[in-house]
């Protein structure tokens, strides 16, 4: 008697088309050198963990505190640097990408599969600068920080979010597991904070 395979019901489902999800970096600022390839990895294994299945883009860019400074005021309303911002591409932008007008086609072209195309989820931008400045007071060491900023950018990217006391747990909760995961590969350091003094 042959077995026959079970279907696979807990499989994540694929978005964008057949490919794998990828993080695109740049390093536009010079205050600190920043192991790009690591971060990409980082990135890329906290897009993989939480499901993300398919040809999906994120952005992953390292800015100086001016820059970082100028988006803040410019999206956030906030005056000053900050370590982190994420810029989630709405589900509007994601409509428009995915179902935009075809290009024209000959006859014997079939129309373009949206889900072929792939899918935007957005950009982390950090600041270096700002991360080595509150790394004591915070994270404990810049590596752990910069770490932190990029799990914390990536989900709020992917719809977590901490503007409510349960919603803040879950996203807490969420990055430790992934760093213990995916950026110590064990046991949270002595030292390490994910809030900030006020």
């Amino acid at each position: 008697m042959v077995e026959r395979p079970r279907p696979r019901t807990a499989a994540k489902p694929r978005i964008g088309g057949d490919g794998e999800p990828e993080v695109f970096c740049a390093d536009e600022q010079a205050d600190l050198v920043v192991d790009l390839t690591r971060w990409q990895a980082l990135a890329t294994q906290v897009l993989h963990a939480e499901g993300v299945r398919g040809l999906a883009e994120l952005s992953l860019i390292f800015v100086n505190e001016a820059e970082i400074t100028e988006l803040n005021a410019e999206y956030m309303g906030k005056e000053g640097p900050t370590d982190v911002l994420s810029f989630p591409i709405d589900a509007v932008e994601a409509d428009i990408v995915l179902h935009a007008a075809p290009p024209s086609r000959g006859p014997d072209r079939s129309p373009p599969d949206p889900g072929d195309m792939p899918l935007l989820l957005g950009d982390v931008v950090i600041c270096p600068a700002v991360a080595a400045a509150q790394a004591p007071d915070h994270a404990g060491t810049v590596d752990d920080e910069l770490a932190l900023l990029v799990v914390h950018g990536v989900l709020h990217v992917l719809g977590y979010d901490h503007a409510e006391p349960d919603e803040t747990a879950a996203m807490r909760a969420r990055e430790l597991a992934l760093l213990q995961e995916y950026h110590w590969g064990g046991e949270v350091p002595a030292g390490f904070r994910q809030d900030q003094p006020e």
